[in-house]
């Protein structure tokens, strides 16, 4: 590997840039006509217009993007997270043309990334499942299969990911409506309409294992993620470890992703999701996402591993160059995703244009952006403008770090999520850990004002 194509946008665009360059690569940033002058573009050794903003006619075109690839030179393709990264079409065609996919083999992505499949795969491998369906073609069979698994149920797209799709459903009656609308939302998402259930856990946390895995056999576990803060299955703030864990289950947790992994011959960065269920003191499997995700950040700042440097590695043909024994989890990580979004108007998007950009600086801090003074925030694309990372010694000096880098984060022309993640850390019950997936959308958001926030931080 020599030159990398960068098939992606935004923050991780410039994540991948930077490690490429921390590896001796050279970079192409496919870039879309709104993102001629993003800072992608200016940061890579070159730049290739795709297409126009549009998605569908520009990132999501797997014929552009591998073309890009040819034309530029570059013997290998890094596709970061959303938009192409979990096609096996992509895949496929870089192995078809001789460049280097960063990422698992196209039929890896296929088994990993259809949720059905790695159900399956689970429970052959005595891995906990929670009750759940194979996937139904019709209303009528989404009703029959709702009444084995039990009210309230989750419709979720086989071919999903990224929280889209997801429909939970308390009422009979209202299923077959729901059916025909998770179904429709699958098929325009993913191009695929399949549709399984599974039995909805009300007071619930979302935690998900990182795994690294070469081809050469090897694969380890970095520790778990708490990705339990969200809204409409999208998640908004992250932290690890999981802290009030207890023992038992958090090497259960490890174990299953890793067993998972060995099961696909996996290769590649891959995360294993869990849900865990406070009332019963258990934990089942959820899904397999065969790329980096958004939050790989809080990982690497408790264990000081560089997740997409040894993607690269791996794809190279390297083994890992660290074992299972030389993993050593040291303090607490939390990364707030700060979005062009305004929390008290139901997030509503804010695109526009950047007029002031002041990021914090500190020690234990990262901030991943791709923002600058004057940058433009398309309509186009998804709103994350920021990641911003702290690690603490434990939890509680984390959350000071946070609160103190937030305060010293000036955006300004565009409507934002800070405000919501000030109050979020303030909040008492994010200090005790008093929270499940429902939290954000149940307890705080119906009492969350801006009006009232200052008031709230100062105090």
């Amino acid at each position: 590997m020599q030159r990398v194509l960068v098939a992606n946008r935004g923050e991780i665009a410039v994540r991948i840039i930077r490690a490429c360059v921390d590896e001796g690569l050279e970079t192409v940033a496919a870039v879309s006509e709104a993102d001629r002058d993003s800072l992608p573009a200016h940061l890579a050794d070159d730049a290739i217009c795709i297409g126009p903003a549009s998605p569908a006619e520009s990132y999501l075109d797997v014929g552009r993007v591998v073309t890009a690839a040819l034309v530029t030179g570059c013997d290998a393709l890094h596709p970061g997270y959303g938009f192409l990264s979990e096609r096996p079409e992509l895949a496929a065609a870089c192995a078809e043309k001789g460049i280097t996919f960063v990422g698992p083999s196209a039929e890896m992505i296929r088994q990993g990334g259809d949720k059905v499949v790695a159900r399956d795969l689970a429970r052959r491998l005595g891995v906990p499942l929670g009750a759940g369906s194979e996937t139904v073609a019709s209303a009528e069979e989404a009703v029959a299969a709702a009444a084995v698994v039990g009210y309230p149920v989750i419709l979720k797209a086989a071919a999903g990911g990224g929280g889209k799709g997801m429909v939970v459903v308390h009422d009979p009656a209202e299923l077959a409506d729901r059916f025909r609308a998770a179904s429709f939302s699958a098929l325009s998402a993913f191009g695929d309409g399949r549709v399984y259930l599974e039995h909805y856990i009300t007071n619930a946390r979302h935690v998900e294992v990182q795994i690294l895995a070469d081809a050469h056999g090897n694969v380890i576990h970095l520790g778990e993620r708490d990705c339990s803060y969200q809204r409409r299955y999208q998640k908004l703030l992250e932290e690890g470890p999981a802290g009030d864990l207890p023992a038992a289950m958090r090497a259960g947790l490890a174990a299953a992703a890793v067993a998972i992994a060995r099961a696909l011959g996996y290769v590649g960065a891959a995360t294993v999701e869990f849900v865990v269920d406070l009332d019963a003191g258990a934990f089942s499997f959820l899904e397999v996402n065969t790329r980096v995700q958004v939050e790989h950040p809080v990982t690497e700042m408790i264990t000081g591993v560089d997740i997409v440097r040894a993607q690269l590695r791996v794809a190279a043909g390297e083994p890992l160059r660290i074992a299972q024994d030389d993993v050593v989890l040291s303090g607490h990580a939390i990364e707030c995703r700060i979005n062009a979004e305004a929390a008290d108007r139901g997030f509503m998007p804010s695109p526009g244009r950047i007029e002031r950009w002041i990021a914090p600086q500190g020690t234990y801090l990262r901030v991943d952006t791709h923002c600058y003074p004057g940058c433009a925030v398309p309509p186009d694309y998804d709103s994350l403008l920021a990641k911003v990372i702290v690690w603490g010694e434990d939890r509680d000096r984390a959350i000071a770090r946070m609160e103190r880098a937030l305060r010293h984060l000036e955006i300004e022309g565009v409507a934002t999520t800070l405000p919501f993640h000030q109050a979020v850390l303030a909040h008492p019950d994010f200090r005790a850990r008093r929270i499940n997936t429902n939290w954000v959308e149940d307890v705080f958001l119906p009492h969350f004002s801006t009006d009232r926030l200052f008031d709230t931080v100062a105090t």
